[in-house]
């Protein structure tokens, strides 16, 4: 917001100076616009013995006037009528600026137009570069009979057949070089201990971003992971999977039983974070439905 205002105040500035080249009148908008930008009141009256005043000075244009730095003797030079145009050339200058305020206008609407469709392509491209989400079936299928769990201390065969009563799995991305998600897992590993229970239709399937399997398996004991993981040797077959990370990680992507991407870390290629999608969560576990949540990844 702040970079748009600042953008917003040099082009008026610039209009401003275009306006002078012209040796257009001043109006009560440029007169504060310049007090504001630092203009003395001395540069402002020099400005008015040549360029003249287009307006009648009334209470409350006085007001803006002042609360913009106007000095008592820029505001007598104006009442007095010294600076001002006579009423036949205050009409025809009023005219101009006002024909000048619509061309600008129009010419917003065009830049908007213009920003608009850009924006628009834009989304196609990168919905046309994204990968299709799998139906529920096919994803089980990318992960049968390559998921361990921890057992007693160490990892171990998953049975296929849990995750086949899943209707909600989230792909949690992570690694345990990942200092970030080294801080997020443990708030993972309580928010799935606290709802696995409640919601067995509900499943997490890790996927390890680690350089070695001594890696994950270190960071899936010291973490305590109680959902199933994909077995590090048998990453390299799962590209598929791996590119639901978007750019980085820790990520988690939420997947529904018809396979729809229900709820995602990011937005497009904006981060938010994976607790987003325990707030989604919570959400669809209270019931709510989430008609909005496919429409703002």
């Amino acid at each position: 917001m702040r970079n748009r205002a600042l953008a917003a105040l040099v082009c008026v500035l610039l209009s401003i100076l275009v306006a002078r080249a012209a040796q257009s009148p001043l109006t009560i908008k440029e007169i504060s616009l310049m007090l504001r930008s630092g203009y003395s009141n001395n540069a402002i009256m020099q400005e008015l013995s040549i360029r003249y005043f287009a307006e009648k000075l009334d209470v409350e244009k006085e007001k803006t006037l002042l609360q913009a730095g106007a000095s008592a003797e820029l505001i007598t030079a104006l009442k007095s009528g010294k600076c001002s145009l006579s009423s036949e050339q205050m009409t025809i200058a009023q005219q101009q600026i006002a024909d000048q305020t619509k061309r600008r206008a129009a010419e917003a609407a065009r830049s908007r137009q213009f920003d608009s469709l850009y924006q628009s392509q834009m989304a196609r491209e990168r919905a046309a570069a994204r990968p299709q989400a799998p139906n529920a079936n096919a994803l089980r299928e990318l992960v049968k009979g390559d998921l361990v769990s921890l057992r007693n201390g160490a990892l171990g065969h998953f049975d296929d057949a849990e995750l086949e009563k899943k209707k909600l799995i989230a792909l949690y991305f992570s690694a345990h070089w990942c200092a970030p998600c080294r801080k997020f897992t443990p708030e993972l590993v309580d928010y799935y201990n606290r709802v696995a229970t409640q919601h067995p239709e509900f499943e997490i399937v890790f996927v390890s971003f680690d350089k070695s399997q001594f890696a994950m398996e270190t960071y899936t004991l010291e973490a305590n992971m109680p959902w199933p993981a994909i077995d590090f040797q048998k990453l390299k077959g799962k590209d598929a999977i791996r590119k639901y990370a978007g750019d980085g990680i820790p990520c988690l992507i939420l997947v529904d039983a018809t396979g729809k991407v229900i709820s995602s870390t990011y937005a497009g290629a904006q981060y938010l974070g994976p607790a987003k999608v325990l707030g989604d969560l919570a959400a669809i576990f209270a019931g709510r439905v989430l008609d909005n949540v496919a429409q703002n990844r």
